[in-house]
């Protein structure tokens, strides 16, 4: 049952990716949650001190990469920047940088009150497990537009 469930998750994440109407980020999350839930195995209390401790974190590093990362991002593609520039460029990357692996370790701290360490552990493996899915089917959603082309 369960490998149906995620059989069904990764189909309707890929049918996600071929719709351009904005919604693809909103699936793309359930699919994650979904799947994380699975290799998890959370129980309902597990999971009502997870989520929103896993939110959060989420959010945080949504906003560092859609703000300071952004802009940096932005500069490099431009290239031709001056020293003083690139230095500045490199301040920005290192305090996002900082500010990740501070949201990072506060994760990890925040859910080892909520959940045993195996399952934390199982948790990076799940999210490595679901970017790989993720791509492969981006991949492959491409293949397929490109060969209609």
């Amino acid at each position: 049952m369960k490998k149906l469930i995620l059989i069904l998750t990764l189909f309707v994440c890929a049918n996600g990716l071929a719709q351009p109407n904005g919604k693809m980020q909103e699936r793309i999350k359930a699919q994650k949650v979904a799947f994380i839930t699975e290799k998890l195995n959370l129980s309902t209390e597990e999971a009502q001190g997870f989520w929103p401790i896993y939110n959060a974190f989420e959010a945080k590093i949504e906003a560092l990469r859609k703000g300071d990362l952004r802009d940096v991002k932005m500069k490099m593609r431009e290239g031709n920047v001056s020293d003083a520039e690139a230095n500045n460029l490199l301040s920005k990357i290192m305090n996002a940088e900082t500010e990740m692996h501070s949201s990072k370790m506060k994760l990890m701290n925040d859910l080892k009150k909520v959940i045993s360490a195996e399952k934390i552990i199982r948790l990076k493996a799940a999210e490595d497990a679901f970017n790989k899915k993720l791509l492969e089917r981006l991949r492959e959603f491409r293949d397929k537009r490109g060969n209609r082309n």
